[in-house]
């Protein structure tokens, strides 16, 4: 295999796992792993990969820049769409209480509410509140904070504080990456910390996500696959992803 076909079929392998090590990529193409970090400089000086320690994974699979609320509520709304309606599944019963993380796909959740189920909804999100508002069954709880216009979700010390003194049935958790390794994963401090103070409050957390967010890596880490009860994404996940994430003890109901 001349070192142009091995570059290529490396690039290819990592895009489609998510990552892979140095080790790992010697073994399978019988070289040694001199060779494959030069291979790996190679693509990543082509913008193909990202090298990490120990190993690479793809360019857009590390974030550290944020689209808005507006970016993001056309992108991919179809795959939205249908995930917000399998996820109607996961909603209690009436008298009990529900978490809204603020995001386009939770949104879409939100808005499918029953208009007779008597709930008690909780959200840090001002689209998701304003949504709800008027429902006549919903007793609604907004989370208060400064609110990050990027995102229209409140964030901060008060929010914290009162999530940790409740405890709600279910939490629908939005997220703008997904990985084994680093778990559910977002591009904000702030943000990360009011979606780990969620997911801490939850007695069942459901992640509702497309599956544009998998194999992605975001700057901060807010919780690992084990604690996720569900996810919800569309048919463009892959069997070896669904598999991994299975591996995790997350049921994976593609929608």
């Amino acid at each position: 295999m001349y070192p142009e076909e091995r570059q290529q079929a490396i690039a290819s392998l990592v895009m489609s796992r998510g990552r892979a090590s140095v080790t790992e990529l010697a073994a399978t193409y019988a070289v040694t792993t001199e060779t494959v970090r030069r291979d790996l400089s190679v693509l990543d000086r082509l913008g193909v990969l990202r090298r990490v320690h120990g190993g690479a994974v793809p360019a857009r699979a590390l974030h550290v820049v944020e689209s808005g609320v507006a970016d993001r509520e056309s992108n991919r709304a179809d795959h939205k769409d249908s995930i917000a309606r399998a996820a109607l599944e996961y909603l209690p019963g009436s008298g009990a209480s529900v978490l809204f993380d603020a995001g386009t796909t939770t949104s879409r959740v939100a808005a499918l509410l029953p208009q007779d189920r008597e709930l008690t909804v909780v959200t840090n999100s001002v689209p998701i509140a304003a949504s709800v508002s008027s429902f006549p069954a919903v007793s609604l709880h907004l989370l208060g904070g400064r609110v990050r216009g990027l995102t229209q979700a409140a964030v901060g010390e008060h929010v914290l504080r009162v999530l940790d003194t409740l405890r709600v049935d279910v939490a629908f958790i939005g997220t703008n990456g997904i990985s084994i390794r680093h778990g559910l994963s977002t591009p904000d401090t702030e943000e990360a910390a009011v979606k780990r103070a969620m997911v801490s409050s939850a007695s069942f957390v459901v992640v509702v996500s497309d599956s544009s967010k998998l194999g992605r890596e975001d700057f901060v880490s807010f919780a690992s696959l084990r604690d996720v009860d569900a996810l919800i994404t569309d048919a463009e996940i892959d069997d070896a992803t669904r598999a991994a994430i299975t591996d995790c003890d997350v049921e994976v109901v593609v929608a």
